[in-house]
């Protein structure tokens, strides 16, 4: 058992804290938003602060948090008030605050879920500011994270920069949120399982080293927070509770990587695939906790298919032989990509993990020599794709892709564009060095995934 396991949640965020390179603070308890002046001060003195949210934020928490600061004689300017309607983290968005920020020299608080928190972060940035972000939802794991995802130019970006200087986070806004959100924070908790995987398969090929705090801040206690996620439906509030811990600490991994990695793989680049191509349903864009979650599903179903192969019998050096050089590589991306900035995108990410043929061998004969070992890991660490399904049904998230708006035909498509947007290395990176995409897809779309 490792010391994270053994140490009390209270015990576990101030650690978080104490490591943390950029928040400084985390007020997570019933009320918090009352105490938001508080929190202020002791983070930037006597500073001016303006509040940035949309309308709908505004109207759950907005009166509450501006009668803290101006009861505490905290100064303030007019806060900013985004329209509710088609806001997302788009570059946009961005530009718009940055321009609004520079009009006052107030340090802003965000307060909303993950597109206000996104946004305000980046344009904060820019602006050279910190922020103070209050949380409204348990809806993604990006309040305590280093880097804004956000989408520029049709692409969906991680930009650098700081995570909040502290987050208050009032558990009974949370817990009364509409349960649609916090059932996508818990898709993209649950998506911690088949990210696990991928670390664990990039560390053991040689690819990328898991880094230990950030690993354990995440996945130690993955299996206990992601109990009862029919509380998440219900609102029950020890289970809300549980849930926003969880998603603060794997934003407090993020911040302790400088990346995404501890908490973000194959999964993810479905969802950033169809961010991209710019994917509504009903007229609307699928949260990305919904996304994220038919993403895990999809790589579950994936790495299963994959360990029925025949990997301990791979012909390695047919295989590495057939390996596509540069040139092939783009002629599959043309055919892929119908918009020429995603295509661009595509040949970048692609090109920067196109390894020599040889290095293909070479990792192709590790894979083989190591399976037993490897898929004892991958398979502790892996929920059954049946099992994991019924968790999110019973959190409220969907469970079939058709439910976003993802045919079974677009959605076998995306596997094959999923790997080419993002270097980083998954699953889909290793079905496809081993020769076995085709085979592999052929036993995931036979069956009723």
């Amino acid at each position: 058992m490792s010391t994270i396991e053994q140490t009390s949640e209270t015990e576990l965020l101030a650690a978080a804290l104490r490591s943390a390179r950029d928040t400084k603070l985390l007020e997570l308890d019933r009320g918090a938003r009352h105490r938001t002046a508080a929190a202020f001060t002791r983070l930037f003195g006597g500073a001016t602060a303006i509040v940035v949210g949309d309308e709908q934020t505004f109207e759950i928490a907005g009166p509450d948090v501006l009668d803290s600061l101006r009861a505490a004689g905290v100064p303030t300017v007019d806060p900013l008030i985004l329209p509710a309607e088609k806001l997302y983290a788009e570059y946009s968005f961005v530009d718009e605050i940055r321009e609004h920020l520079k009009t006052t020299d107030a340090i802003p608080i965000s307060l909303g879920a993950g597109s206000i928190n996104d946004l305000v972060k980046l344009a904060a940035h820019q602006v050279e500011r910190p922020y103070l972000s209050v949380a409204t939802a348990a809806s993604m794991d990006g309040y305590t994270a280093y880097g804004a995802s956000i989408t520029y130019r049709g692409s969906k970006q991680t930009f650098d920069c700081p995570a909040p200087r502290g987050v208050v986070a009032d558990l009974d806004v949370i817990a009364a949120a509409p349960s649609s959100m916090n059932a996508s924070g818990y898709a993209d908790l649950a998506a911690k399982c088949p990210a696990g995987a991928d670390w664990i398969l990039a560390d053991f090929l040689g690819e990328e080293p898991i880094s230990q705090f950030p690993w354990d801040a995440v996945q130690s206690r993955l299996r206990e927070w992601m109990a009862n996620p029919e509380g998440v439906q219900t609102g029950d509030f020890e289970t809300i509770r549980r849930l926003t811990i969880a998603l603060m600490m794997s934003g407090f991994a993020m911040q302790a990587a400088l990346s995404s990695r501890p908490a973000s793989g194959a999964e993810h680049q479905f969802s950033h695939l169809w961010d991209m191509e710019g994917h509504t349903h009903n007229g609307y864009a699928p949260s990305h906790g919904f996304k994220v979650g038919i993403g895990s599903l999809a790589s579950i179903a994936l790495y299963e298919a994959f360990a029925r192969q025949p990997i301990e019998s791979l012909e390695v050096d047919r295989i590495a032989d057939e390996w596509p050089a540069s040139l092939d590589n783009d002629a599959e991306i043309a055919t892929l990509f119908a918009h020429d900035e995603l295509k661009q995108k595509a040949y970048e990410e692609s090109r920067a993990k196109l390894v020599s043929r040889d290095a293909v061998r070479v990792q192709l004969a590790k894979l083989k020599a190591g399976w037993p070992e490897l898929s004892r890991r991958l398979q502790a660490q892996l929920v059954p794709h049946g099992e994991f399904r019924d968790m999110l049904a019973a959190a409220g998230a969907p469970t079939f892709s058709e439910e976003i708006g993802i045919d079974r035909d677009r959605l076998r498509r995306s596997y094959r564009q999923a790997y080419h947007i993002r270097r980083r290395f998954t699953i889909l990176d290793i079905v496809r060095r081993a020769g076995l995409m085709e085979p592999a897809l052929d036993d995931v779309f036979s069956s009723t995934n």
